[in-house]
């Protein structure tokens, strides 16, 4: 077993590059499969990531990933257009692959997919767009059976911006010489990356100031070479860190125009930013104010991967929060280990509520899930003393070496077998 041990109460200094967003690297590798070759460079180096690389084999293309840079070669014909299960399992924005594969063969088999237990992640929203695109579709025994008579054009209203729709109804419009309009569509970063990342290879995509996404399906799609944009999750993660511990640190390659509430809310806090057009600096009061009230929405509101966080700061803040979870009903399975360190948390529903206390207590903690590791990461460093965090394998689904980046801003944190 993989543990962090983390001795806190240290304040942090220094500066560290954000990696590349796994949100976005996902979705494009599994939009390679549509192209010839592919070569994308800022990929993440994640679990997740090499997930993806493992069905990309498995559907019969090329595909190696060195450094931070993937190349993808899709065949001519991919060999399989079924997932195996335990691949499926392994992630769960899996489902991604589906538009690309039905794309490719005209026919997909995939099980649910897997992952962490923040919540259910229902997928209603995809299969029903997908049958207004004309795709036919059989659940059983909890596999996916799809197939395509012929695609259809057509407008699709989403009932929610969900995010995983919008692009799974990209991926198989994409080269379907089809004429589609998503209403109601996700607006996230990511969903701009890989609207980029497919016109880059010849595609015909744009999305309107209101949201509304135009797909001209093109006969075929290319080759490219793209960079992934900085992970904006990652990037909030590292700024809580720094504020939470009282210092002083610079982030590279950071958007700010991708988290403006969040950063918002941390000047609110009590730091002050510094933006510039691929950084962000902070420096941190000995102690920070209450967020005071903090609901997650989708984009461009507050986004539910950063509550963990931001609710770990206010553990140590002046005065009461409270946090509403509106995206994913499981979303506080850190405040049982938060309480360890003696944080005053209780929930209620999707409804959570902090008293900010001046310290906390090292403590040892497991993370139940990735953005819940996170923050137990963050809380850990802020605490005098020697605390680990065990569930590391969640962690590394979503951060390349969080240890080595929390060590760049002078962070006490290594990783050890236990």
């Amino acid at each position: 077993m993989k543990v962090l041990e983390i001795n806190g109460g240290k304040r942090l200094y220094g500066e560290t590059t954000v990696q590349g967003a796994k949100n976005s690297a996902l979705p494009c590798l599994a939009a390679s499969l549509l192209g010839k070759r592919c070569v994308i460079h800022n990929c993440p180096n994640l679990t997740d990531t090499y997930a993806c690389i493992k069905i990309i084999k498995m559907l019969g293309a090329k595909a190696e990933l060195t450094g931070n840079t993937a190349i993808i070669e899709s065949a001519e014909e991919l060999k399989s257009y079924k997932i195996d299960d335990a691949l499926m399992k392994e992630m769960r924005s899996s489902i991604i692959f589906l538009g690309a594969i039905l794309s490719r063969c005209k026919q997909a088999e995939i099980s649910y997919p897997g992952g962490c237990c923040i919540g259910a992640r229902p997928i209603d929203m995809h299969l029903d767009a997908f049958r207004q695109m004309g795709v036919e579709i059989e659940e059983s025994c909890g596999r996916i059976v799809c197939n395509i008579p012929k695609l259809k054009s057509c407008r699709i209203r989403l009932p929610f911006p969900s995010v995983g729709a919008t692009e799974n109804i990209m991926l198989l419009g994409a080269a379907s010489n089809c004429e589609i309009t998503i209403e109601n569509a996700a607006k996230e970063p990511e969903i701009i990356d890989l609207l980029s990342f497919i016109n880059s290879m010849g595609g015909n995509i744009n999305m309107d100031d209101c949201g509304n996404i135009y797909i001209k399906g093109v006969e075929e799609l290319g080759g490219t070479e793209y960079r992934i944009i900085p992970d904006r999750i990652a990037t909030l993660t590292y700024l809580c860190g720094i504020a939470m511990c009282g210092g002083y640190g610079r982030l590279n390659s950071a958007r700010y125009e991708h988290i403006k509430i969040p950063i918002e809310i941390l000047e609110d806090m009590g730091c002050a930013l510094e933006k510039g057009e691929s950084y962000i600096e902070i420096k941190a009061p000995g102690r920070l104010k209450s967020p005071g009230l903090i609901s997650t929405r989708p984009y461009p509101m507050f986004p539910t991967d950063a509550q963990a966080v931001f609710m770990a700061m206010a553990t140590r803040s002046k005065g009461r929060s409270c946090f509403i979870e509106n995206i994913f009903e499981n979303r506080f399975r850190h405040i049982d280990e938060l309480k360890k360190m003696r944080a005053l948390v209780s929930a209620r529903g999707n409804l959570a509520y902090v008293k900010g206390r001046r310290k906390l207590k090292n403590a040892d903690m497991e993370a139940k899930d990735l953005r819940g590791g996170a923050a137990l990461t963050v809380a850990a460093l802020s605490a005098k003393g020697l605390s680990t965090v065990s569930g590391v394998e969640y962690i590394d689904r979503g951060y390349e070496n969080i240890e080595r980046s929390f060590g760049d801003l002078g962070a006490e944190i290594i990783r050890r077998e236990m």
